[in-house]
């Protein structure tokens, strides 16, 4: 069967803008399938003279520049070598200045724990024009993939964001667990299977139920995602036991239950639903 995806074709129809020299466009990537890509995206991709991209992007993605297009990788993965956030926001504004058309190509979305506003604030103080091009976060997209919706009528109305380490790698200081922990009816926490001893046992000591449930989506949306269901209290010897790697999202709330149904990833590969009322429900889904 012929790839699709490897066969060049026009974007639809529209005023698609054009990417000027000296022009840097600070693009998110998605969570992981390159099918998850925006078509402003793919559009830059196909303009760009360089594509600064992080350890996120997956190498299908690059694919869809343009063949003379120089990729500059730009990754940073915690406990590894990785390039100095000044050292990648100056090497934008130098390409910018020799006149290139750049393409900053982060993974998610490049305003969601991916500094990107830092980068874009140095492009700008330095007077370099930009675009903000936004991308599926792996904290939604990602859940999705699995099975979660990261809110659903009968478990949330609120879901609270927060990162698994600050800038010096650790869990951070600044947030009040206690607050998250009451305050939070889901919870999606990016970066944190490093830290998930500290950030489990600040929740459980703030009164979250031990018996809480919740995943974490390794690789998410890619062929080699990996998904472990658990609680709060065994999260920890959980995560021990399995292959697990970063990154990984995770979910903290009565939410993961839904993947019980869900899973349509398991239901295309032709298994059933574990669980066609997850929630307790006694009800048809569609009754109010």
């Amino acid at each position: 069967m012929t790839d699709s995806l490897s066969i060049p074709a026009p974007l639809p129809g529209g005023d698609w803008p054009e990417m000027q020299p000296g022009w840097v466009w600070l693009c998110g990537a998605g969570p992981g399938d390159p099918g998850l890509l925006t078509l402003h995206a793919l559009n830059a991709l196909r303009q760009a003279d360089v594509i600064v991209y992080d350890a996120l992007v997956q190498k299908d993605v690059l694919a869809w520049a343009r063949p003379e297009a120089e990729a500059i990788y730009a990754g940073k993965r915690g406990g590894k070598p990785s390039a100095k956030q000044r050292d990648i926001s100056l090497r934008l504004v130098d390409l910018a200045r020799e006149g290139k058309r750049v393409l900053r190509l982060k993974g998610g979305d490049p305003f969601v724990f991916g500094r990107g506003g830092e980068e874009a604030q140095t492009l700008i103080q330095h007077g370099v024009n930009v675009r903000i091009i936004p991308g599926i976060s792996a904290g939604i997209g990602g859940l999705a993939y699995a099975g979660i919706p990261v809110t659903h009528r009968d478990v949330n109305q609120s879901v609270t964001f927060v990162t698994g380490h600050d800038q010096s790698g650790n869990t951070p200081s600044s947030l009040n667990w206690r607050a998250i922990a009451e305050g939070a009816q889901v919870l999606v926490i990016y970066m944190g299977m490093k830290h998930a001893p500290q950030i489990a046992g600040a929740l459980l000591e703030a009164g979250r139920p031990a018996d809480e449930p919740v995943a974490v989506v390794s690789e998410a949306t890619t062929a080699a995602q990996k998904v472990l269901e658990t609680t709060l209290g065994t999260l920890v010897a959980d995560l021990a036991a399995s292959d697990l790697e970063p990154p990984a999202i995770i979910c903290v709330g009565r939410s993961v239950l839904m993947r019980q149904v869900l899973d349509w990833q398991g239901l295309a590969a032709g298994q059933a639903p574990r669980n066609l009322d997850p929630l307790g429900r006694g009800r048809p889904a569609e009754a109010s």
